[in-house]
């Protein structure tokens, strides 16, 4: 099965600044529009009818709160026929810290 990587935000700055990455905020509607570091919002309950929007991308990251729901996301999308050729990121720890 294919692996995900954990990474800082320091590290999501980097990647989400590269055409071939998407960012991708798991969290709920409402999370997303009170606070976010960008990207898009899907929320957890709903990834799977949202592959097909990824697939351009070569590079998913994946944010939350606090990191727990985007390893759930991470570990989908690596499990997910469609996404073996792409590299999957997990924010360690989530956007909690950026908030603070």
């Amino acid at each position: 099965m294919k692996i995900y990587n954990d990474i800082s935000l320091q590290e999501v700055e980097q990647l989400a600044a590269d055409a071939n990455t998407i960012l991708v905020d798991v969290r709920e509607p409402w999370e997303f529009e009170e606070f976010n570091i960008g990207g898009i919002n899907i929320p957890l309950a709903e990834i799977r009818e949202h592959h097909a929007e990824l697939l351009p991308f070569d590079t998913i990251v994946v944010v939350c709160t606090n990191g727990t729901r985007s390893k759930v996301a991470a570990k989908d999308y690596c499990r997910s026929d469609v996404f073996q050729t792409k590299n999957i990121y997990h924010l360690q720890g989530g956007i909690l810290e950026v908030e603070d």
